[in-house]
């Protein structure tokens, strides 16, 4: 059975400024994954175009959510290298 949520280890939480997006990794079944977050993401759920220094604070302040997403872009490309979550998972 697919996991609803993914566990983010917030300590390797990395801001790829140029890619603009919040890279981690995050456990779901037993199984470590890379992910990252796009700052549409971050924007959609603040309100706010993050901004480069914020972007990390943000994805820890909406976590919850992001896990909830994580579990979605893992369930559509679980073989990835790195797990994009967009706005598209927040269907």
């Amino acid at each position: 059975m697919a996991e609803d949520r993914v566990t983010i280890d917030e300590t390797t939480l990395l801001n790829d400024v140029d890619a603009q997006v919040v890279e981690f990794d995050g456990e779901a079944s037993g199984e470590t994954y890379r992910f990252a977050v796009q700052y549409d993401v971050l924007e959609a759920l603040s309100g706010d175009v993050p901004e480069d220094d914020e972007a990390v604070q943000l994805v820890v302040r909406h976590g919850d959510d992001i896990a909830t997403f994580a579990a979605a872009a893992l369930a559509r490309d679980p073989d990835q290298e790195l797990i994009v979550i967009s706005e598209s998972d927040m269907e």
